[in-house]
């Protein structure tokens, strides 16, 4: 039992705000057990772990809870309040702290949230280290706690967002300037609220923001990078240039061109990535991302003497890869890319900072610049389930090996389990359309009948 993570899943633990597993009293042993597995008692200094969180209503709660089951380990907590994951990520190295924490529940609706944990160096923890955190919550643990004398002190970084502002405006050109560039910006009501309209302000474009009034309960709501519409619209009627989709921890982005069309992760490694590739930056040649990246891609890819190294869903998976490869880039069509160079993590307003140098260097549109691979089509559906686990089903196994057969090289689909909801999760692509409909209704229906 003890090296099963139980708690942890694709992207730290998430679940409904108070309800089993993101409850206080989960999250105060949770803070007591990494507190007491990071804790050095053979070092004569004090520990420090960095907390942020988004702006769910939920998030002081679990903030407050994780804080007093981190003190109570001994270590000293430093508090940053609303800030994006990749900012976290950032801190956590600059401050030399043991362990940064990051409250959301990323693209979630608000009455959900979760906490991702960070490593000094600012990498989310191995599922190793997280089979250890559970186990010491399942423990008793009371005599490793600090004594009285040796608790730990809480304080709150006033400077958070400046620094991290400068961190991100740093990855960006020194020659370049966004000066003439009208941008859109959607912060989906969440974590990078303030700092991302402000990074671009500073660097000069013309900055018209949106989802920019969190009160709790609408973080990505109708907003952010899983609902752009209210981005198209806004890209149109004032006739800006690039429009950018950050979701509620803004670890993730998606862009809208000046014609209002989405442009998804894919063709942003894609663009990323040839730049790279052009400029002598892209060692090995190679790139890492999903499963679910399109097959266009790939042929893309393999047209330009690029290598695609593909992983399973989580940009967890993806930087892990990338750090046992040298790979520079990756990313997932979803929107996380993470440039190595710049971040440990993905990080949206860094990623949106380098495609915008590309527009202005370029000095072209962005449905020109953005627009580098024809993809295949593609589908994707959501089932949810109950107790009953529909992989794990012979019926399920065998259809699903029969349609991979009759696609062949012409298609692929990939069932998975969703890492941070009870959903099985279908992606067809093919050729066709007509077939991917296909593929989605049928197995839709098998899963469908094994369920019921």
């Amino acid at each position: 039992m003890d090296n099963q993570r139980l708690l942890f899943g694709t992207d730290g633990i998430r679940g409904k705000a108070n309800s089993d597993p993101m409850t206080v009293s989960i999250a105060q042993k949770l803070g007591q057990a990494a507190g007491v597995l990071f804790v050095d008692q053979n070092e004569k200094r004090k520990h420090q772990v960095l907390i942020g969180k988004d702006t769910r209503l939920s998030g002081y709660m679990i903030e407050s809870a994780l804080v007093s089951g981190f003190l109570s380990s001994g270590m000293d907590v430093i508090l940053v309040g609303p800030m994006p994951t990749p900012a976290i990520a950032m801190l956590t190295r600059s401050l030399r702290a043991d362990l940064g924490v990051m409250i959301s529940a990323s693209h979630n609706p608000y009455y959900d949230n979760g906490i991702k944990i960070f490593d000094k160096d600012g990498y989310k923890l191995s599922d190793i280290v997280e089979c250890e955190i559970e186990a010491l919550m399942r423990k008793d643990i009371s005599a490793r706690l600090a004594s009285v004398d040796h608790l730990g002190r809480a304080v709150r970084l006033e400077d958070a967002a400046g620094r991290y502002i400068e961190h991100a405006k740093a990855s960006f050109p020194k020659h370049c300037r966004l000066n003439g560039l009208k941008v859109v910006i959607d912060c989906a009501n969440g974590a990078a609220y303030k700092v991302a309209p402000a990074a671009l302000w500073e660097l000069g474009a013309e900055v018209i923001t949106i989802g920019n009034r969190p009160n709790g309960v609408n973080i990505n709501q109708d907003c952010g990078s899983t609902q752009t519409e209210a981005l198209q619209k806004a890209v149109i009627e004032h006739k800006a240039d690039i429009g950018i989709a950050l979701d509620g921890d803004a670890d993730r982005m998606l862009l809208i061109d000046e014609q209002g069309n989405y442009i998804d992760g894919d063709q942003i490694i894609a663009l990323i990535t040839t730049s790279y590739a052009e400029k002598g930056f892209l060692p090995k040649n190679q790139v890492v991302t999903t499963v679910m990246s399109n097959m266009g891609l790939e042929q893309y890819f393999e047209s330009k003497h690029i290598q695609l190294l593909r992983t399973k869903v989580g940009d967890r998976y993806v930087v892990e890869r990338m750090r046992q490869t040298g790979a520079k880039i990756g990313g997932e069509q979803s929107g996380h890319i993470i440039l190595s160079d710049f971040s440990t993590t993905g990080d949206g307003l860094i990623a949106s900072l380098y495609v915008l140098a590309l527009i202005s260097e370029k000095n072209e549109k962005a449905s020109r610049v953005c627009k580098v691979f024809d993809p295949f089509p593609q589908g994707l559906r959501n089932i949810r389930f109950g107790n009953f686990d529909p992989l794990c089903d012979a019926k399920v196994s065998k259809e699903l090996k029969e349609v991979q057969t009759k696609l062949g090289t012409d298609g692929r689909v990939v069932l998975r389990k969703s890492g941070t909801e009870p959903l099985i999760r279908i992606m067809a692509e093919a050729r066709e359309q007509t077939t991917v409909d296909y593929v989605l209704n049928h197995l839709s229906e098998v899963i469908h009948d094994v369920n019921s």
